[in-house]
């Protein structure tokens, strides 16, 4: 049912996730602010927190972590209610629910009736009957899978809601990126000459790349390209940092724990080449246009860089990693039943050639 625009002036978006599905979600929450030209609140955990600030699309944060999605945080039923009255307080108008195909937007939906929220938009496999009063089917995976970005733009079309920039956008701060620079100068980086950014880390078990194989990589693209390395994480992830400098006998320079979020998204605007496991970094690469390698463990497809110059790389997941979610088991017996192994050093050498290359063209300079 399409409304009118003047309907539509303060909306709470619901993105339980982490950072790389907040990101993705913008053109979507673009789509609502500007055909709307309403207010956009976000829900999202604590995580998918650190993105905000960087979407301009977003007015306002709720932060909160959902008991239906798995995060570091288990809410209390105490802190839920606390959160339910905190919406009610807000008066939407309307709550958009952003999902992936293998998540249920029912108790997404459940809250935001409960907090007297009118209008509520989702998709959804089974009937809601009365959690949502704009249902869309939700037909993927079994009939069609599409990007992330596409899902959710077709999500708010379905009430009116266009963009004409698709593309992913993020923000920085200038004096964050002078402050990027400035960290990792002290670190050894050399800022005027170009580096490779390295990006081992993630939140899931299941997608990394391990590490002899980002040794071997960073030892085939030191000798080949005498570009300078930096490998890059949250603080949690320095030990991680610190194994594969270890393992290479030259300098390879770690900014794991260093940054900020504004500065990290300075740094990667400045980086030559992204190198990276599918995570925010590779979003927020794609977003900044920077040439970008993703080393993509095979377990959602519609979580692939959207509209950048990327490389997608593929590997499959480990038999005792794969996930107990229906849906997500029948995309890997359809889609992925055919077991790929980690990208060898020489695939990563020759797709940063490749994307090197097409960087240097398109500034204007002479390519061997």
């Amino acid at each position: 049912m399409q409304q009118s625009h003047s309907e539509f002036r303060n909306i709470l978006c619901i993105r339980a996730d982490n950072m790389g599905d907040v990101i993705m979600s913008g053109p979507a929450m673009r789509a609502l602010k500007a055909s709307f030209h309403a207010r956009i609140t976000l829900l999202t955990s604590k995580m998918g927190s650190l993105a905000a600030p960087h979407l301009a699309e977003i007015d306002d944060l709720i932060t909160a972590d959902a008991p239906w999605v798995k995060t570091g945080h288990l809410p209390t039923p105490g802190e839920c209610f606390v959160l339910l009255e905190n919406i009610k307080s807000r008066k939407f108008d309307l709550v958009v629910i952003f999902t992936v195909y293998s998540q249920s937007a029912l108790p997404a939906a459940m809250l935001s009736y409960m907090a007297g929220i009118p209008r509520r938009l989702a998709y959804c496999r089974e009937n809601p009957y009365y959690l949502l009063t704009d249902w869309v089917p939700d037909k993927e995976p079994y009939t069609e899978i599409v990007h992330q970005v596409e899902r959710d733009l077709s999500l708010v079309e379905s009430i009116g809601a266009k963009v004409l920039d698709d593309r992913l956008h993020v923000t920085y701060s200038q004096t964050a990126r002078k402050s990027a620079l400035h960290r990792a100068a002290l670190k050894g980086v050399d800022i005027r000459k170009p580096w490779i950014l390295l990006h081992p880390g993630v939140s899931d078990k299941k997608r990394e790349y391990p590490v002899p194989y980002w040794i071997e990589a960073a030892r085939l693209l030191h000798r080949e390209l005498g570009m300078q390395l930096v490998i890059t994480g949250a603080g949690k992830e320095a030990s991680l940092a610190e194994a594969i400098q270890k393992g290479l006998s030259f300098p390879v320079y770690s900014l794991a724990g260093v940054l900020t979020m504004d500065e990290f998204i300075g740094f990667i605007s400045e980086s030559a080449l992204v190198i990276s496991v599918n995570t925010s970094t590779a979003h927020i690469a794609a977003a900044l246009r920077r040439p970008l390698i993703v080393l993509y463990a095979r377990t959602n497809p519609q979580h692939t860089p959207w509209k950048g110059h990327a490389e997608v790389l593929p590997f499959s997941i480990e038999e005792g990693q794969l996930s107990r979610n229906e849906v997500i088991r029948w995309v890997d017996k359809t889609l992925y039943s055919v077991n790929v192994p980690y990208p060898e050093a020489e695939r990563i050498l020759a797709a940063a050639r490749k994307l090197l290359r097409i960087q240097t063209a398109c500034h204007g300079q002479a390519v061997e």
